[in-house]
């Protein structure tokens, strides 16, 4: 199952240029969308993501990250006979 991952393009305590690649490694199978979250208040003061359903936020881009490591779903591996 993908992960899966929302951002704002909007959001005053990201830069999308340097955000999405850090993203992106972080959960390479992810499907991030980027566009207005309608959470304008707490985007206004600090760095979010939405993240496999729960909004995670933080003062800089890295802790929000830090923060976000946890709630990535990680790929089943398979099982070799």
């Amino acid at each position: 199952m993908a992960n899966d991952i929302r951002i704002c393009d909007k959001c005053n305590h990201i830069r999308m240029k340097t955000f999405l690649p850090k993203l992106q490694k972080l959960a390479p199978d992810a499907e991030i969308k980027i566009g207005c979250k309608s959470y304008c208040g707490p985007c206004g003061k600090r760095a979010f993501v939405y993240i496999n359903g729960r909004y995670v936020s933080a003062p800089t881009e890295d802790e929000v990250l830090a923060k976000a490591a946890p709630f990535v779903k990680k790929p089943k591996e398979e099982k070799q006979e």
